[in-house]
């Protein structure tokens, strides 16, 4: 097995209409991927709802998160800038209110097994 490297940040083969979804690590209870946001947003009425637990790292563009439930300490929507996260419960619903339509949007989600 050889190491691999890469740039978070890399937009070789991005088509800009459109978003797109790099998985970096897939094993079992984790998995790591790169997101590129290009101006989209989670349908009206749609929530994701998932049963693993979810860290969400904004690296550069502007994105805001809503919850179905407001969670006391958060903003609705919850505005999120380079550098911030959010730690997402299993079962929390959430979706993407709006991600920065001028510049993309770069995400680092990990997902993992709740407990």
């Amino acid at each position: 097995m050889k190491p691999e490297t890469g740039s978070l940040l890399d937009v070789a083969g991005h088509v800009a209409s459109g978003e797109r979804f790099d998985t970096l690590v897939d094993r079992t209870g984790l998995r790591i991927e790169r997101i590129i946001s290009t101006g989209q947003a989670s349908p009206p009425d749609f929530w994701y709802d998932s049963p693993h637990e979810e860290w969400v790292l904004l690296i550069a563009g502007a994105a805001a998160l809503e919850f179905e439930t407001p969670v006391e300490g958060i903003a609705q929507p919850h505005v999120m800038q380079p550098g911030d996260y959010v730690r997402i419960p299993a079962y929390c619903r959430h979706r993407v209110a709006w991600t920065h339509a001028g510049e993309p949007t770069f995400w680092l989600a990990v997902h993992y097994e709740h407990g």
